[in-house]
């Protein structure tokens, strides 16, 4: 905590009235684009949802209803593996219930036969705590028995209060969101844009990316949720054309995303320095923000549309087919996967554009376009003889990235050199297998052979790998590609023209300008065996299929210092 004097360092009280365009003051309300304010103060809001104001957490009073005899349950929102006997391991969807919650951090729980600590930041209380999983409590009584039944009873009985709840919880979460971003870029980014000497144009964007974006977009998403909440009825709400309207706008969550990494690691570097520890705890205070960390706050986007699809699956549950909205739910869900994974599909492939530039760049004689012009990832590679129309042989290193092909020659000296020796249009050519024996189109004897043949010219390429089972790997990686630019063009999965050019960029100034292949060894970009789509992603489990996240959202976490420290002020559960 910054002591008042800290805080005076930066600026005054008087300094804290947010200022306009035009030199007058701002209201502290929430204004929209139209100029009205919102009706929902941060009290407003602490009352009505105390619990949902903590980001990446959802712990306050908790504990009292345990202690009140109620089972409380969450749900795991990310795979928990440990080796450690004291941690309880689970996989995403798993109905965890929670036993103690004292500790932020750390909750008891029980999952299976088995009671174990584990971190509270991977699980989402649930909304409706009546409704049990029979997998989460394995040893009850037959009165705990009688009483679970008797829940369940109540909760086919009142099937509407439980779909009021999760409306309910979508609305209130929805504007407590919108409280957070208004404190990141009012609280935070205004304040910094006022400290030039502090902060430059190119960190504050690294630090809060697309953040502005973000908070526009979510406003006037809220403005659309409230005009379909019924607040006398609110099971009656219909709330999925709210989510398919909005779809594409959930787009501007991937550079957010893609950005965070980089936002953490320039905030980190701030945070060394005390006078950045200082002014950003002064912006919270002065805010009067919750007790979070910058850091904790900037990371609620990333969480909040991981949060979306497990929501939409919730309330999916409780609306029936008859209902008004089921259809609209039903693809809303849909929708909000579909969002996470082309999120999730961006990352990997900006990820994997800075390798294969570093690829390129190290490649002796390169010649024509870079080969981020046309693709994004490496498929597949390995050597290959290439037969000529003379029924010469040429031993080469291919690369199957998507849409082309690679060929490359080794140097007979630096076997780790590569030299550029052309490439073939994937998408200009029909693949051929081949069976052991004369080639008619060749005529030549082939073994372990496929061949490609160009739609356009009818020009035949013809090669032999060394194995059946290399042919095999062959075969089956150039049916990836394919499939693979099928599903980017459908996913409308593009890579912007500036990031190309910065990838290519950092990869030429890594070399130090020295001349391309010499002096380094080209090292090819890891590739991945690709599967289908669905199983491309972080998916969601059959059992309890609500889940749809990215790797982003997952907390990190360090279990050695966890039990070096937790120990000591915990007493030790049996």
């Amino acid at each position: 905590m910054v002591a008042r004097g800290e805080i005076a360092r930066f600026w005054s009280l008087e300094s804290l009235h947010l200022v306009s365009s035009d030199g007058g003051t701002e209201p502290s309300a929430l204004v929209d684009d139209n100029g009205s304010e919102e009706d929902l103060s941060y009290e407003d809001l602490c009352q009505a949802s105390p619990r949902y104001l903590q980001p990446g957490g959802e712990q306050l009073a908790i504990n009292e209803l345990i202690s009140d005899g109620n089972v409380v349950c969450a749900e795991a929102l990310w795979d928990h593996v440990t080796m450690d006997d004291q941690e309880l391991g689970f996989k995403a969807g798993d109905v965890i219930q929670v036993l103690e919650a004292s500790n932020k951090d750390w909750w008891w729980g029980r999952s299976e036969d088995k009671e174990a600590w584990f971190p509270a930041s991977f699980v989402r209380l649930r909304v409706n705590q009546e409704e049990l999983s029979e997998n989460s409590i394995s040893t009850r009584s037959e009165e705990q028995d009688e009483e679970a039944s008797q829940s369940r009873y109540r909760h086919c009985e009142n099937k509407q209060q439980m779909r009021t709840n999760v409306i309910r919880e979508i609305m209130d979460t929805e504007r407590v969101y919108i409280k957070h971003l208004r404190d990141i870029c009012e609280g935070y980014l205004r304040q910094c844009r006022k400290h030039t000497g502090m902060f430059t144009v190119a960190q504050l964007a690294t630090i809060f990316g697309n953040i502005e974006d973000i908070y526009k977009f979510q406003r006037k998403f809220l403005k659309d949720l409230e005009k379909q909440y019924n607040k006398e009825e609110p099971h009656l709400s219909e709330i999925g054309s709210c989510f398919l309207q909005n779809q594409e706008g959930f787009a501007i969550y991937s550079e957010y995303c893609n950005n965070h990494p980089g936002a953490c690691l320039e905030l980190a570097n701030l945070m060394k320095q005390g006078k950045y520890r200082h002014f950003f705890e002064a912006c919270r205070l002065l805010q009067q923000m919750i007790d979070i960390a910058i850091d904790g706050f900037l990371l609620t986007p990333v969480q909040k549309i991981c949060k979306y699809p497990l929501q939409l699956a919730e309330l999916l549950k409780y609306t029936t087919q008859e209902h008004g909205d089921y259809s609209n739910i039903k693809a809303a869900y849909e929708a909000m996967k579909n969002v996470a994974c082309l999120i999730n599909e961006r990352k990997r492939k900006l990820e994997s554009i800075d390798k294969i530039a570093r690829w390129q760049v190290s490649i002796v004689g390169w010649e024509g376009l870079d080969i981020l012009d046309r693709s994004s990832e490496l498929i597949h590679s390995g050597e290959l003889t290439k037969i000529t129309k003379q029924g010469k042989s040429q031993q080469r290193m291919f690369f199957l990235f998507d849409h082309q092909l690679v060929s490359c020659k080794k140097d007979l000296l630096r076997r780790d050199m590569l030299y550029y020796k052309g490439r073939l249009d994937m998408d200009e050519m029909e693949l051929v297998d081949l069976g052991d024996g004369r080639d008619k189109d060749c005529n030549l004897s082939v073994k372990n052979a496929f061949k490609l043949v160009s739609r356009t010219t009818d020009e035949v390429y013809l090669f032999c790998a060394k194995k059946q089972e290399d042919k095999a790997r062959w075969l089956q990686a150039c049916a990836d590609e394919r499939r693979r630019v099928q599903e980017d063009q459908e996913m409308g999965m593009e890579i912007s023209e500036n990031q190309k050019k910065l990838a290519m960029l950092n990869a030429q100034k890594t070399g130090h300008g020295k001349s391309k292949g010499y002096n380094r060894c080209p090292v090819a970009p890891p590739h991945q065996s690709l599967h289908p789509i669905h199983q491309r992603h972080i998916t969601m489990p059959t059992s309890v299929p609500q889940q749809q996240v990215f790797g982003l959202a997952e907390p990190k976490r360090k279990p050695s210092l966890f039990w070096h420290t937790f120990n000591r002020l915990t007493p030790f559960r049996k």
